[in-house]
């Protein structure tokens, strides 16, 4: 019996020493195994279920997983340092464009304030040029419309003298005032009077005077007419006022339809004296009257040549005796 329990016993060891034989030397063989089989056999007792725990995990994998951790920390690290890299990147290229962006619209705005500025100093110094220039057009063609209803036409408003009426003294007559009077009333309207005497006034004149009639509703330029200025003798109510050449004028009363006037009646021996006697320049002989109703002076100053006359003539009579 001894004998069979021997040989089952080197079998099993046997079988077991080349079943462990390559990892033995990693491993060794558990005991506790063996010896429950032996003493199973022994007894001849079939042998308790294995309740081995699988060995414990090895060092390796802890070490795997420290090194899975300590790269997912590494790249976990980069991640943030890479992540907080590119927001204050992108913080500060955001801050700079802002900056940028700002510069550039104040500068912007420096220029329009500049541009701006500008061009009111230019509309400054422009308007008022611009406004003088205006002034002076427009005052040149005003003038100028003036001029074509002031001026005369011609420097010759008159024809030549015939050669046969070179003598003949040349009487300007003004209409308003002188040989018309016009007037406007609300019931009737305008209407136009003749002077008392007008009719005998121009029928004895034109006897010795080449008679014009002027307007003096604008200035008159008696040089304008064609003829002598020695020999030109203008009557108007508003001869100084009226004519360029006052020293021609012959000035009476302004009519304004007064029924009893005698003005142009009483002129009439005045200008009659001048056209037979003509004097080789009429204005000294006006020069004497200014200031004074030519028509009473010069019958004042016929009654005293009349008077020194007849002294005269009495004088002489005297002495004859």
């Amino acid at each position: 019996m001894s004998a069979l329990v021997r040989s089952r016993l080197l079998s099993i060891v046997r079988t077991s020493n080349r079943r462990y034989c390559s990892s033995a030397a990693v491993n060794p063989p558990p005991k506790e195994p063996i010896a429950a089989a032996a003493s199973s056999i022994i007894g001849n007792q079939p042998p308790p279920p294995s309740s081995t725990v699988p060995p414990p995990a090895t060092s390796g994998a802890e070490k795997k997983s420290w090194s899975f951790l300590k790269y997912g920390l590494i790249a976990a690290l980069t991640g943030g340092v890479a992540t907080a890299g590119y927001v204050t990147y992108g913080t500060a290229s955001s801050l700079y464009l802002n900056a940028y962006v700002m510069n550039h619209q104040a500068n912007t705005f420096a220029n329009l304030l500049q541009k701006f500025q500008a061009y009111l100093y230019s509309a400054a110094m422009t308007v008022p040029a611009k406004l003088v220039e205006l002034y002076l057009d427009l005052r040149r063609s005003t003038e100028e419309q003036v001029r074509g209803f002031t001026e005369p036409a011609s420097d010759q408003l008159l024809p030549d003298l015939h050669p046969m009426e070179q003598h003949v003294f040349t009487l300007v007559l003004d209409l308003n005032e002188t040989l018309l009077y016009s007037d406007w009333k609300r019931e009737r309207g305008w209407r136009t009077f003749k002077r008392p005497g007008v009719d005998d006034f121009l029928e004895r004149l034109a006897q010795y005077y080449e008679i014009v009639v002027y307007s003096d509703q604008l200035n008159m330029d008696l040089s304008k007419l064609n003829r002598d200025p020695a020999k030109i003798l203008f009557v108007s109510g508003n001869a100084l006022e009226s004519s360029l050449q006052p020293e021609n004028s012959v000035p009476i009363k302004p009519w304004k339809g007064e029924a009893e006037d005698t003005a142009l009646l009483d002129l009439i021996p005045f200008l009659e004296y001048v056209a037979v006697h003509r004097p080789a320049d009429i204005r000294p002989v006006l020069a004497s009257y200014q200031g004074r109703d030519i028509a009473k002076e010069f019958i004042e100053r016929s009654k005293e040549y009349q008077k020194r006359m007849q002294d005269q003539k009495q004088h002489g009579r005297i002495w004859r005796r």
